[in-house]
Formats: structure tokens, sequence, C-alpha cells
């Protein structure tokens, strides 16, 4: 598919040669649109697996079939949305993928921005990094939300560019099990994203407020750190 796909979109790819060609690489990228993670396996210089909805390998019948075969092929890993448990255990599939000295994709900002902006990064990106021993490679995404914008299904044909930014080796600032360290590792790859993509900067996280006067008491009393 890549060959046929650059011939189409005529993607402008910036820094390919910044991809480590072997070893563990991280790809942290910036979250655009659902066409992100078919632009960056299509684009790298070496086959790149991330996290899809495992609901992307369930499906029945021929449609579910298609999209089974298609992730897969793609390298994608099918894990369970959701927070606490549900993300630690889509961290492990991620650092399975490093520890066997593979290149795996992760979107700091953990979904789609609908508006733009370059949220605040979880630090989930920095544990993978600070644990495996990998080094981060930032992807700055401009213009995939144009191919396929939020709530349409069909791709429009747009040319989009792909930056890939210098490795960083983040084992400077300490310890996978401190927050601090995985604090401060994940705000610079969030700059070395910003960088490269150019996008305002939101300072928050991307996320759905707490719902209930309780709940939202408790998230500014006992912030959680975001994986």
């Amino acid at each position: 598919m890549a060959p046929v796909a650059r011939i189409v979109f005529r993607p402008h790819i910036v820094g390919r040669e910044n991809i480590p060609a072997t070893g563990k690489v991280i790809l942290a990228s910036n979250h655009l649109s659902f066409i992100d993670s078919i632009v960056i396996p299509l684009v790298a210089t070496r086959r790149v697996q991330f996290l899809a909805k495992s609901t992307y390998f369930t499906g029945t019948g021929f449609q579910g079939w298609v999209s089974r075969t298609f992730f897969t092929a793609i390298g994608a890993i099918g894990v369970e949305r959701g927070a606490g448990q549900a993300a630690q255990v889509a961290l492990d599939a991620g650092r399975a993928v490093l520890e066997a000295e593979g290149a795996f994709a992760i979107y700091p900002e953990g979904t789609r921005s609908l508006d733009g902006r370059l949220y605040k990064g979880r630090t989930g990106v920095a544990w993978l990094a600070l644990s495996t021993g990998a080094v981060v490679v930032p992807v700055g995404l401009i213009g995939t939300q144009e191919i396929q914008p939020v709530g349409t299904k069909v791709p429009r044909i747009r040319r989009v560019t792909v930056s890939f930014g210098q490795p960083l080796d983040l084992g400077h600032h300490g310890h996978a099990n401190s927050g601090k360290a995985r604090r401060q590792a994940t705000d610079e790859v969030m700059a070395a994203i910003h960088s490269l993509s150019g996008q305002e900067l939101a300072h928050a996280y991307n996320e759905s407020p707490p719902v209930g006067t309780l709940n939202r008491l408790a998230h500014r009393v006992f912030p959680r750190e975001r994986l």
C-alpha cells in the first residue's frame, strides 16, 4: 500500500532518516485524525506497531474480516480502551514490542485533538522510554485532519506533511519509577512535537471534564497522573 498511498496523497516527508534502522524506538506523534495510525506506518522506514481499539479485531462477517485483516497487516495491537488498569495493559503491550527490539507508535495526548491544538502529554510515553531504554523520535503531523475529518468515513485526497525529529534519549531525566522524571521527559517530548507541528498549545489534558460536583472536587484536590 505504501507506494500507492505516496502516489495518490503525495505526502511531504521530512527527516525520515531520523528513524533508527534497528533497535528499540518510540514514534511519539501529535494526533489529529483516525488516519494518523495509517499514515505513520506507511511512510516510516521500518515496520511500526501501534495500539488500536479491540473492536477493530472482533467484528463479524465480511466487514469484520476486512477490519481484522487490515489492522493486523499494518501492525496494530488490539487493546481495550479506558483509564487505570486498561491504560497500563496498553502500555505493557507497547513495552513488549520494544523489548523485542521493535518500533512502537504512541500518541502522548491520548486521543485526537478536535480543535487542532496540541494538548498536554500523558506520561506513558516517558514510562515506556525510561523502562526500556528506547529512544523517542518525535513526529509532527500537519493536515491529516483534512483527509478524514472527525465524523467522516471516506478519506479525501489531501496533501499532508509528516516530520520526524531527531531521536531523544530521555535517560538523563531519571528512573521510570520517578513521577518527576516521567513528567519532565514527557514535557521534553511534547516540546519536540510542538516544534515540528507548530500547533497552538492547549496547556491542558485532552479529556472530558469530570461529571458531577463530587467528581470535579476530587479531580481538583487529588489530581492523578495521566498515563
